[in-house]
């Protein structure tokens, strides 16, 4: 599908917005308030400074759940492959990469001369730990199941690797371009403090090296200079932990950071008419959605799930609450993803929901809902909207922020009396594809395994999905996901929300900044503007 709704805006200045700075400057929880935003030199050198609204979970590539985090990892760590909008693979690490006809053995020819950040070599042999790392059933991989089909791995010489797998799988060299499967070099793990469970200084092949890292603060990484590829302009880039967004906005007004992700959506007009600021709306291929735990027992009746969903008045909160800057969800995953297909909608129709509830015995149920703050676009408040709509069908529900590394050590773990009956989530897949998507909706992914934190699974879904992993033909495997689409969105494991967009916005006087489909940003090769 095409991506070309992603818009770019500047226009003139807007003097209002920078009124209050005084004021919220001086409420910034961030180290160093005065220090400078990007240099300009023109032969490089200087910091960059982004704004993130959370704190860093792990570093560890195998780790990641999350794309904020992926984002400042892959400045260190590069992956075999890469895959562009429309889901083509082309070569990073590795120069040549070749499927077997009968897909069973996969063999990538790496890319020679390039020396992790610690003066080791990247070969083979490092391919074939990384990959193997990845299965260690001692080590906790979240987005880890598309590596499930490797058998084996070989190292056929320093630059030649044939990767067996235990059946065909069209989505396996995608999987590879995501940071989970990004190389770190293997002295690395027991170097540094690290250990093969606890990786918190990764060493890569990337364009910078891991410097630092202030919880609650910043992260920071330095250019690393034996960088195989395209050099980057700036010597530092300072990744700066805040999590209020109206914060995160006057520091970029203030001239104190180079760039923001996720504005107040409620300033996005403003930002838009503000010279000194550019604006990027990036198309998303984001599920925001309530995960209801599926095995208590009140919310483990399809139709007490989708009594929730007639309750929720998603495109008002979507008008009202995050200002135009999503669209209603239509089916259980976005429509960039191949798989896609139009399913159903639940129109708000709070009748229809009491009438639910009280045929289901969820009548006047009390439902505790955790969300994150500052994660998501409008996350806290949002579910705070949600959670009114409910009450107006009566159920008495309880909502709980948290910052959010705790958000995720709550949601994922195994099923047990404290999981909560509800929290707000977004998932995006880190390539455009539905194969990632329905990790969400199989019993091999509820945690601690994985992400699917509604505890979600069927037969059914189970056989279609078993039967998309090794289906080669292109339209049989998109109708296996279209099928399987339908029945969860009838079986409703979620209030299915919304299709967030992914604002960024950046000081006018920088360039060579961009988003992806994958909702991350691409800031690598930033510099000052001409």
């Amino acid at each position: 599908m095409s991506t070309a709704r992603r818009r770019t805006t500047r226009m003139r200045s807007f003097a209002a917005a920078a009124a209050a700075l005084g004021i919220l400057l001086s409420a910034c929880s961030v180290s160093d308030p005065e220090a400078p935003a990007s240099d300009s030199a023109e032969g490089g050198g200087g910091t960059f400074n982004i704004a993130v609204g959370i704190d860093p979970d792990t570093f560890d590539p195998a780790g990641q759940t999350t794309t904020t985090v992926q984002n400042m990892v892959d400045y260190v760590v590069e992956t075999l492959v890469s895959v562009d909008e429309e889901g083509t693979v082309s070569g990073r690490l590795a120069e040549t990469f070749e499927v077997s006809e009968d897909g069973l053995t996969v063999t990538l020819g790496l890319r020679e001369g390039v020396q992790f950040q610690d003066g080791t070599p990247f070969n083979a042999e490092a391919v074939k730990f990384n990959l193997e790392r990845i299965k260690d059933p001692n080590l906790a991989v979240p987005l880890g199941a598309p590596f499930d089909v490797i058998e084996s791995v070989t190292a056929v010489d320093d630059t030649n690797v044939e990767i067996k797998l235990t059946q065909p799988s069209p989505g396996f060299l995608s999987a590879l371009s995501v940071t989970t499967a990004a190389m770190i070099s293997p002295d690395s793990v027991t170097a540094e403090g690290n250990t093969n469970e606890n990786y918190q200084n990764p060493v890569g092949t990337g364009p910078y090296t891991f410097d630092s890292y202030t919880a609650g603060e910043s992260v920071t990484v330095q250019k690393f200079a034996d960088y195989w590829g395209e050099e980057p302009h700036y010597d530092t880039v300072n990744f700066r932990v805040v999590p209020e967004a109206a914060t995160r906005e006057s520091l970029l007004l203030a001239g104190q950071v180079d760039m923001i992700i996720l504005p107040p959506v409620s300033d996005l007009e403003a930002l838009q008419n503000n010279g000194d600021v550019e604006v990027i709306l990036g198309e998303s291929d984001r599920s925001i959605y309530i995960a209801m735990d599926t095995q208590d027992p009140i919310w483990s009746n399809p139709v007490a799930r989708q009594a929730l969903n007639y309750a929720v008045d998603k495109q008002a909160i979507v008008d009202s609450v995050l200002f135009g800057a999503a669209d209603v969800m239509n089916a259980p995953m976005a429509p960039s993803l191949f798989g896609y297909c139009e399913t159903g909608s639940y129109d708000y129709d709070p009748e229809r929901a009491q009438q639910l509830l009280a045929e289901s015995g969820a009548a006047g149920a009390s439902l505790d809902l955790l969300t994150p703050s500052g994660r998501y676009v409008q996350d806290q408040q949002a579910a705070e909207a949600i959670a009114g709509y409910l009450r107006e069908v009566g159920l008495t529900v309880n909502v709980t922020t948290s910052d959010f590394p705790s958000f995720l050590s709550r949601v994922n773990a195994p099923h047990s009396e404290n999981t909560v009956d509800a929290h707000l989530l977004g998932w995006a897949p880190p390539y455009l594809d539905a194969e990632f998507q329905m990790q969400m909706f199989r019993q091999a992914t509820h945690p601690p395994a994985g992400l699917g934190t509604a505890f979600y699974t069927n037969p059914q879904v189970e056989e279609l999905l078993a039967q998309a992993d090794v289906e080669t033909d292109r339209d049989t495997r998109e109708q296996l996901y279209c099928d399987a689409s339908q029945i969860i969105w009838d079986e409703a494991p979620w209030i299915f929300l919304w299709t967030q967009s992914f604002p960024v916005v950046h000081s006018a006087e920088v360039t060579g900044i961009d988003t992806t489909p994958t909702e991350k940003f691409d800031a690598i090769y930033a510099r000052p503007a001409d």
